[in-house]
């Protein structure tokens, strides 16, 4: 194990960066008037590393009225211009690539080599489809419904986007919600958690840096009771953005239902991961280890419950508890470092809470510890296989979100997916089978908004992502996303151009 590094100016010195305050409102960085201050702790080290004046309603009625200010003149612009805007923010993005990694892997303890690879490509090539889209806010043409008349729709933005990120993927969350909402010619205010907001800051100066006009991007660092909920309620929003758990998304649907604005959530997951008999067996426990420890596991579709059909199922255990002893924990920084820290302490000691109770039905195959020796100053949890629990036991049923895999025994291909339908999340799934007709029977069956087969985890910019049931609705990437962000309106033309006065006659009747 490497022992973890501290937080030095070499990793990203955010402080210095962030001098004049950690609200992006208008165009510039500007310091929060709630009077409270909030520190950003490295989770590897457990240091702090910046220390920022929290927004307050003040902030959040600001950046809401940017915004307003801001979108007359942004829903106007051609979708031309969007595009080659977007365009040029994909290329700052891609040359601050570095800069950007660096601050995801210090706020969340993300690898580096995972912020490298994943999160920061992924945003750019996110960026750039949207860019493309940009070009294709499409409404639709149409002929003579009624008589005399012609219909057509109009695609149009909805106004300002009230928007809500997690701690997870604080960059990809962040450009999932402002990208597809700008594209589609809206303006957008995006709270960021109070515990990540580094890379929303940074993107949203780097779109300002492309020349994306002042009030079309706003951030507000904040609390969720504070600022979230007053950006949810604001009566000058008309599209509420909320990403995270189920619980807190009732509660932003409850405030949003006041002032009747869209909603798009998506919430909660406890990914199935369905492993049939016929499956190659060393490619899903790779699949099982992979999908399980991604992002330690914080991740709303990462495998949380692998259901083995019973020839399989002792092979399963052993392979996956083996692989996960060799995986490597450590400082994010450095090149051999396979899983960083859990976000903060508190959620290592949540994930500890969920094995420490379950050793009393289940059995714990590998991991069930924080290690020790230097990695103990950090937010560190060993990767972690519990097998033998109960379908309807909390492990089973309840989101973990650290790096812990329960894997249980299924018979028939019918309990195979009837167990992997049997929580109230469904967001995200995947089904392992040699045989095309079974994995086809899965996909189909499986009530969750991603299927893959013989693999698990991957996402692409231009497939949507969201999620059925308690996972939420609503889509992000993809021109569904597009979509969201649009409202949708009839227009009609009489071609006569004479007064109709049969449909006078029709309501008053005859005069």
């Amino acid at each position: 194990m490497h022992n973890p590094g501290t937080a030095t100016p070499e990793r990203f010195a955010a402080q210095e960066r962030f001098a004049e305050g950690a609200q992006f409102i208008g165009g510039r960085l500007t310091k929060g008037t709630s009077g409270r201050t909030h520190a950003v702790v490295d989770p590897a080290s457990g240091e702090e590393v910046f220390t920022y004046e929290l927004a307050g309603v003040e902030d959040v009625d600001a950046a809401v009225a940017a915004a307003r200010a801001a979108f007359p003149g942004w829903s106007s612009a051609t979708p031309g211009d969007r595009s080659d805007a977007l365009h040029r923010f994909a290329a700052v993005l891609a040359d601050r690539a570095e800069d950007f990694a660096r601050a995801e892997s210090l706020q969340c303890g993300k690898p580096l080599k995972l912020t490298r690879e994943f999160d920061v490509p992924g945003t750019i090539d996110n960026t750039a489809f949207f860019a493309g889209a940009a070009r294709h806010l499409q409404g639709q043409s149409a002929g003579e419904y009624s008589g005399d008349h012609t219909s057509y729709v109009r695609r149009e933005p909805i106004g300002v986007v009230g928007s809500i990120a997690p701690w997870n993927y604080p960059l990809q969350m962040a450009a999932w919600k402002i990208l597809p909402a700008i594209a589609a010619g809206n303006t957008i205010v995006l709270k960021p958690a109070e515990i990540t907001p580094l890379t929303s800051l940074l993107f949203a100066q780097a779109a300002t840096d492309a020349g994306i006009p002042d009030g079309v991007i706003n951030i507000v660092t904040g609390t969720g009771k504070e600022a979230g909920e007053r950006l949810v309620g604001h009566p000058d929003v008309a599209m509420t953005s909320f990403t995270g758990s189920t619980a807190v998304g009732k509660r932003v649907a409850e405030i949003a239902t006041a002032t009747v604005k869209r909603l798009h959530l998506e919430l909660g997951g406890k990914a199935p991961f369905v492993v049939f008999d016929d499956a190659d067996l060393e490619a899903a426990v790779n699949g099982a280890v992979a999908g399980a420890l991604i992002n330690t596991g914080q991740d709303c579709t990462a495998a949380t419950r692998a259901y083995v059909q019973r020839p399989l199922y002792e092979a399963f255990v052993e392979r996956t508890a083996a692989l996960m002893e060799s995986v490597r924990l450590g400082d994010p920084f450095a090149a051999g470092t396979d899983l960083g820290p859990l976000i903060s302490h508190v959620q290592r000691d949540r994930v500890a809470g969920f094995i420490d109770r379950a050793r009393g039905y289940a059995r714990v195959v590998a991991g069930g510890e924080a290690p020790g020796g230097e990695l103990a100053k950090g937010a560190y949890y060993k990767p972690t296989l519990v097998a033998d629990a109960a379908q309807d036991s909390e492990i089973v049923q309840s989101e973990i979100f650290g790096p812990v895999l329960v894997v249980l025994p299924f018979d028939s291909d019918d309990d195979g997916i009837r167990l992997a339908n049997d929580t109230p999340y469904g967001l995200a799934a995947s089904a392992w089978s040699r045989d095309v007709y079974r994995a086809n029977r899965a996909t189909r069956e499986i009530k969750a908004g991603c299927v893959w087969v013989n693999d698990h985890i991957p996402i692409i910019s231009e497939m949507p992502h969201g999620g059925y049931k308690a996972s939420g609705f609503g889509k992000d990437m993809s021109s569904y996303s597009f979509e969201e962000y649009t409202q949708i309106k009839h227009v009609m033309f009489d071609n006569t151009a004479v007064v109709r006065k049969d449909w006078h006659r029709t309501i008053f009747g005859d005069r």
